[in-house]
């Protein structure tokens, strides 16, 4: 147990890891902007204690990457107890909004001031300023909160219930486009194959499967719209692992089986199906029903994937102009 000075004796201090030297260091983490709205995190599909965690652990990637970053996650069909709705998240935050820009206005003129009676103290003792220290300005408008779909493609349907929830908030929220297409997408998804013996893990070291697969089922929902967007990461999946790779959308009617039939006339023996899915959207027992139908393996959803909680990072600072440290996939 903790005071309020420090941790009680006997348990162990975490101490704070000193800055790596060097050239190579790894850029330390920006942290949020003075007065920044919070994310807040739109959790698609029937709640559950999966899906918080889920949810949970991309908060805690993004924050990684934004130290003071205020997250927030609404369920899209949320209880309004265990599971906060989504609606409700965005109304609060718009009743907060107000308040916010106060206290930022208050922290940026604090922040002024000091930097002022530096910059005097140091004339007073004869000390030349060559440059002024640069103090953040607090936000004097802008939206309320930005909303972010835990989504990688375009569920038009769920798409069209969060729009909903973001209009009925009456926040002025912001909503920002699902996470795919993208680079860690496919990066992500190879290594969900890998992880499952379905994909060599390393191009570069020729490290090799028995059981790889030779052709690759990407599983989307949302319809044809989402099966079309999927086809753009498909074809950087396909790029990674040298085989074949067709987007099918799980809530088409026989979408998958139809696409399964294509890739073994057209000479693929060992297929396997990659869900193209952050996790909450289905449930489970879809995507091993349609990798049954379909004749094959199956890879496990996207999940809490680290390029996951930074892609959700990426699209809150884009909507807000916020210039982030450009990741790069790993894996080649």
């Amino acid at each position: 147990m903790s005071s309020p000075t420090g941790p009680a004796s006997g348990l162990p201090v975490r101490m704070p890891r000193p800055r790596q030297s060097g050239r190579h260091r790894r850029p330390e983490a920006a942290a949020a902007p003075l007065g920044a709205p919070p994310l807040v995190l739109a959790v698609p599909g029937a709640p559950s204690d999966g899906a918080r965690r889920l949810a949970e652990d991309l908060v805690s990637i993004a924050r990684s990457e934004m130290p003071g970053l205020d997250v927030q996650i609404g369920f899209l069909d949320g209880d309004g107890q265990e599971y906060p709705q989504l609606e409700a998240v965005l109304t609060r935050a718009a009743q907060e909004n107000p308040e916010r820009l106060r206290q930022a206005a208050e922290a940026a003129k604090a922040l002024a001031d000091e930097a002022a009676e530096a910059i005097a103290a140091a004339e007073a003792a004869g000390e030349v300023v060559d440059e002024v220290p640069s103090v953040p300005t607090a936000p004097t408008d802008g939206p309320a909160a930005v909303v972010v779909p835990l989504l990688a493609g375009p569920d038009s349907a769920q798409l069209r219930r969060i729009r909903q929830a973001v209009m009925s908030s009456g926040s002025a929220a912001e909503l920002t486009d699902v996470l795919g297409p993208h680079p860690l997408l496919a990066e992500a998804l190879h290594v969900r194959l890998s992880e499952a013996g379905l994909a060599r893990a390393d191009r570069a070291r020729l490290f090799t499967v028995a059981t790889a697969a030779d052709g690759i089922i990407l599983a989307t929902v949302g319809g044809e719209e989402a099966a079309q967007a999927g086809g753009i990461t498909g074809m950087l999946l396909s790029a990674r692992l040298a085989v074949p790779v067709m987007a099918a959308a799980l809530d088409e009617d026989g979408a998958v089986l139809r696409v399964a039939e294509q890739l073994r006339s057209a000479g693929s023996a060992r297929l396997a199906l990659a869900p193209y899915l952050i996790g909450p959207e289905v449930a489970a027992e879809l995507i091993s029903a349609a990798a049954e139908e379909a004749g094959c393996a199956a890879a496990e959803a996207l999940g809490d994937y680290p390029a996951v909680g930074k892609l959700v990072l990426a699209k809150y600072a884009a909507a807000l102009g916020i210039t982030l440290q450009q990741a790069s996939p790993a894996m080649r």
